[in-house]
């Protein structure tokens, strides 16, 4: 259990994190939200130590463990599969023990732990998480070195997943995801069997996986029962009463006050009236909720354009003298077209984009646009080109430097930037409203087509919805590349597959595509799992493989019993570990026989091995029998 009483926090003389009390039960999935700069990150990093409150405790139990990811990614030359399996520091200094261990009693305590641990299949779990995460079997294999940033942050984050602290601490975990390791990544995270402390402003994840949220706003937090749907409502019924209330003790203020005015000067009425007073200076005022000011940007419409306003016929495109990431490219863009792009990182979704918007030039084909046809481009890195001296209104002009002052606040008052704020300093802006300036500046030629490539990274959740509500108003063209599935199933009405070096229309939701994503990951394990056992050649021509099956059919009755030899040692072995554990429970067999003591831990450990073994023989014999057999 995790428990924080009365913390405080303070940073250049703000008070970030105000007398903040709460508890988690273990087991719990608890989501924190807040506005960015609220503290949700400040908070992590007093909970791990990072940083020292200046009041209040944090408890946590004597044995549990707290993890989150790594700060900085890894790198180096070790493989991906064993940095993830070296995450599991128990499992490591067992291991590494075991190898110079010599005491039977050590040696038999050794292996019963790496059993209870499930060290036996830890490379397996390992390989899983790093598929989910979006590493193929060779990739795991590679060094970290050959990876970018972010897909190293990926590794990293699928090292404290194999680790399972019991209690989870994650920070926005799919900022460096695409939306299929998200989606997996979600239904992870769904049957963690632990402890999670969430901070993400993914609307899905925080529905689909905690039970609890945690709000942190004004420095203090409120605990919520519930997804986020429901913490929205709760929010929402509160609000609404509590400005009930404070209207009811308004006129019930006033009615009073209005007695005192009208009577206390008259004799006959003093002493109502000095009553009544006293009665008002008792009254605690009751305090409306403030709702946090709701974020509004409204997109410029463009001229209209007839349709079709872009077109591509069989058109290829890549870098340099390489093959072509994308070719037979076959896609019609109108005006009204709100279109998310799907396919892993590294299929050529942000190629897609950069050839839209003219970055990049169609090798083959032909793409037909209108002569007055304008695109605006929302990179990965669109916030690297605002110049942090700048502020909002010199960015725009330094974009439009014959405009005037006051056009300039114009439009900027379109993307929620009002009197200060426009005057702000870029370097000062929180990452919310520097993606709002990078749109303001892409708007500022009123785009026929808006290209997004993960919009969202650097916007709360208000600024998320707010870009939700400015795209269903907007009169022109969406192509959008996200993680996030909320703003793929409220902007989108058509989907794109970018996948095996084309893009194509995908003809279903969201929630279809996901399980295909599902279906395809369990054909690939099938495939991988019989290229291992070597049951199926992928050279072998039909005959062969007719042959091939015909052969493993007509060994079944081998197959079947061997399984049945193997499910009967297993049987076997677990009855022996079962009379040994017995005998060390019985308290007559400490008497000052040691060596006898001894005796019975190394059997036991022998047997634990052993049965490890054959439990690993059974499990290849009862598949190789179901392969042979379907």
């Amino acid at each position: 259990m995790l428990t924080v009483t009365n913390l405080e926090y303070r940073i250049g003389g703000r008070v970030l994190i105000d007398n903040a009390s709460v508890q988690i039960s273990d087991g719990h999935k608890v989501g924190l939200i807040g506005r960015n700069g609220a503290g949700k990150t400040t908070f992590f990093n007093l909970l791990t130590g990072r940083l020292h409150a200046d009041g209040g405790e944090i408890t946590i139990g004597t044995r549990e463990s707290m993890g989150t990811v790594a700060q900085e990614a890894p790198d180096g030359d070790t493989a991906l599969i064993d940095i993830v399996l070296a995450a599991d520091k128990e499992r490591a200094s067992l291991l590494a023990e075991s190898e110079t261990a010599t005491d039977p009693e050590r040696i038999a305590e050794i292996h019963t732990r790496l059993a209870d641990i499930g060290a036996h299949s830890a490379t397996a779990r390992a390989a899983t998480i790093l598929a989910g995460l979006g590493f193929d079997e060779a990739a795991q294999m590679r060094p970290i070195s050959d990876f970018s940033g972010g897909w190293k942050m990926r590794v990293a984050l699928a090292a404290i997943l194999f680790a399972e602290p019991d209690i989870l601490l994650l920070d926005e975990p799919t900022n460096h995801l695409d939306l299929e390791a998200a989606l997996w990544l979600e239904g992870y995270l769904a049957s963690y069997p632990k402890t999670i402390i969430l901070i993400s402003h993914d609307r899905e994840l925080l529905n689909k996986v905690p039970n609890r949220i945690l709000h942190l706003e004004n420095g203090k937090i409120t605990q919520y029962t519930g997804n986020y749907d429901r913490f929205e409502q709760t929010k929402r019924e509160a609000e609404a009463l509590a400005a009930a209330q404070a209207a009811k003790q308004a006129a019930q203020r006033e009615h009073i006050q209005k007695f005192v005015d009208r009577f206390r000067y008259k004799a006959s009425k003093a002493r109502q009236a000095q009553s009544r007073l006293k009665m008002l200076e008792r009254m605690e005022p009751i305090m409306a909720l403030s709702s946090e000011r709701a974020i509004t940007f409204q997109l410029p419409d463009p001229e209209e354009l007839p349709p079709p306003i872009l077109t591509m016929d069989q058109c290829s495109v890549g870098y340099g003298d390489n093959p072509p990431i994308l070719k037979d490219l076959n896609l019609r863009i109108d005006m009204d077209d709100r279109i998310a792009l799907l396919g892993a990182n590294g299929n050529g979704k942000t190629t897609l984009l950069r050839m839209l918007a003219g970055r990049l030039a169609n090798r083959d084909g032909e793409m037909r646009k209108s002569n007055k046809l304008t695109i605006g481009y929302f990179a990965q890195n669109q916030l690297d080109e605002l110049e942090a001296h700048h502020t909002a209104i010199t960015q725009i002009l330094a974009h439009r430097p014959k405009w005037t002052d006051r056009e300039a606040r114009t439009h900027l008052g379109a993307f929620g930037f009002v009197q200060d704020k426009a005057e702000t300093k870029v370097s000062s802006l929180s990452g919310g409203e520097k993606a709002r300036l990078a749109l303001a500046c892409i708007c500022l030629d009123k785009p026929h087509i808006l290209l997004l490539d993960e919009p969202t990274n650097h916007l709360d959740m208000d600024s998320r919805q707010a870009l939700v509500q400015a795209l269903g108003d907007y009169q022109g063209a969406v192509i959008l590349v996200s993680h996030d599935p909320y703003l793929v199933n409220a902007c989108a009405d058509r989907l794109w597959l970018v996948s095996d070096g084309s893009c194509r229309s995908f003809d279903g939701d969201l929630e279809e595509y996901k399980s295909l994503l599902l279906q395809q990951r369990r054909e690939e394990r099938r495939a991988q799992k019989q290229q291992k056992q070597g049951e199926k050649d992928p050279a072998q021509n039909k005959k062969q493989d007719r042959k091939a099956r015909a052969d493993a059919r007509a060994n079944s009755a081998h197959l079947r019993k061997a399984a049945k030899q193997a499910e009967k040692q297993v049987e076997k072995l677990q009855s022996e570990i079962d009379l040994v554990n017995a005998k060390l429970a019985d308290p007559d067999s400490y008497g000052n026989d040691t060596g006898k003591l001894i005796a019975m831990n190394k059997k036991l450990a022998d047997l634990t091995r052993d049965l490890e073994d054959a439990e690993t023989a059974w499990l290849e014999a009862a598949e190789a029998l179901e392969e042979a057999t379907a």
